[in-house]
C-alpha cells in the first residue's frame, strides 16, 4: 500500500516521504479500513515536530481521522463486516498507532463508527477529532449555566467552527472571534450570536457593548499567547476556560491574580483521555444535537493524496472547516 511517512520526530511535516509498504493484517478484534478520506489536523504537526507527548515506531504514519469501507475484520470481530462503511474516531490512531495518511490503515473495531445519515462521506471524515474535542470543551464544566455566553477564539478552524455549532445546538449563545471578514459572516449563518475580528483593539468594549451587562461564561481557547489575556478580562464571576490549543504560543505576562476575585477556572482539553466507551457515548450526543439543529460539518478543501504537503499548507493559511486528502 501507499502511505506517507515520518522518519524521524522533530523533523517535520516538510519532511513526510510518500512510500509503498505492506498492507496491515487485521489482530483479532481489528478491521482493515480501506481509506477513501482522511483529515488534517494540528495535531498532526505537533506530533511531527515533537510537540505531542507520543513515542510511536517509526517510520510513522499521521492522520486521525478518516472514512473507508472495511476491507477485513479480525476473528472476533462481529458488529463489523468487509464492504461496510466506517468512520474512525478519536484513538491511538495517528498517535501511537499508524494512522490514516495511507490506502489502508488496521483500526481497533471499538473505535469505529457508521457514519452519521445524510453527512457526506467529506463531512464525516473530518468530524471525529474536531467535535468530540468542541464536545469536551463544553460538557466538561458541570456548573455551566443553559444558555451560557460562549466566547470562541480560532473561530473558522476545524475545533473552532465544532465548537461554534455545537454552543448553538446546545442553547448557548456563541461569540466567534475570526480574523477574516467572510470567515465572520460564515460563522454568523452556522449559529455565532456575535462575531468579532480579535485584531481590533476595540474588540472586547465591542463585546461588552453587545452582551449588554452580561459576561462571558466560558471561553474556549484554541489560539493562546497575546489573546489569551485579553479573552480572560472578557469572563465573569465563575468564568471558565477550556484550552484546546496554542497556536499563537505561549501566554506573556500572565498573573495568576487574574483569576482570583472572579474565581476564574482554567482546565486542558484533551480527547485522548476518553476511553473508546466514552469517545462512542459522546458521538452518539454529538450526532444527535447536530441532526436536531440540522447542522452538518464544514469542509474546506480537499486535496489527492499526493498533495498531503499542499494540504498542510493549507491548514498553515486558517481554513474555514476542515481540510481533508482524498484517496479516490
Amino acid at each position: 500500500m501507499k502511505a506517507w511517512l515520518l522518519d524521524r520526530i522533530g523533523d517535520g511535516v516538510d519532511s513526510l516521504r510518500l512510500a509503498e509498504i505492506p498492507d496491515p493484517t487485521p489482530a483479532a478484534d481489528e478491521a482493515i479500513v480501506s481509506v477513501e478520506y482522511a483529515a488534517l489536523n494540528p495535531a498532526d504537526r505537533y506530533l511531527a515536530e515533537g510537540q505531542y507527548p507520543a513515542k510511536p515506531a517509526l517510520p510513522h504514519i499521521l492522520g486521525r481521522d478518516g472514512i473507508g469501507t472495511i476491507e477485513a475484520v479480525g476473528t472476533n470481530v462481529t458488529q463489523f463486516k468487509p464492504g461496510d462503511r466506517a468512520v474512525i474516531l478519536r484513538s491511538e490512531i495517528g498517535v501511537n498507532r499508524a494512522g490514516t495518511f495511507a490506502t489502508k490503515v488496521a483500526v481497533p473495531v471499538e473505535s469505529l463508527v457508521p457514519p452519521p445519515p445524510g453527512w457526506t462521506d467529506e463531512q464525516s471524515a473530518g468530524a471525529a477529532l474536531v467535535y468530540l474535542t468542541a464536545y469536551q470543551a463544553i460538557t466538561q464544566w458541570n456548573d455551566l449555566p443553559p444558555a451560557s455566553v460562549v466566547l470562541i477564539t480560532g473561530a473558522s478552524g476545524g475545533v473552532g467552527v465544532a465548537s461554534t455549532q455545537l454552543a448553538a445546538a446546545m442553547g448557548h449563545l456563541p461569540v466567534a472571534l475570526s480574523r477574516s471578514d467572510r470567515k465572520r459572516a460564515t460563522l454568523e449563518t452556522l449559529g455565532a450570536n456575535i462575531a468579532l475580528d480579535p485584531e481590533d483593539a476595540e474588540w472586547p468594549a465591542q463585546l461588552k457593548s453587545s452582551l449588554t451587562g452580561r459576561k462571558v461564561d466560558l471561553a474556549i481557547d484554541n489560539i493562546g499567547g497575546p489573546l489569551f489575556n485579553d479573552v480572560l478580562g472578557t469572563l465573569g464571576y465563575h468564568g471558565r476556560i477550556s484550552v484546546v490549543g496554542r497556536l499563537a504560543g505561549p501566554v506573556p505576562q500572565f498573573n495568576t491574580a487574574s483569576l482570583f476575585f472572579r474565581r476564574i477556572k482554567i482546565g486542558g482539553v484533551a480527547v485522548g483521555t476518553y476511553t473508546a466507551v466514552q469517545s462512542r457515548a459522546a458521538w452518539e450526543k454529538i450526532v444527535g444535537i447536530l441532526g436536531r439543529a440540522g447542522a452538518k460539518p464544514q469542509v474546506d478543501s480537499t486535496f489527492a493524496f499526493d498533495q498531503l504537503k499542499e494540504a498542510f499548507a493549507r491548514l498553515e493559511q486558517g481554513p474555514m472547516g476542515k481540510v481533508l486528502l482524498t484517496l479516490r
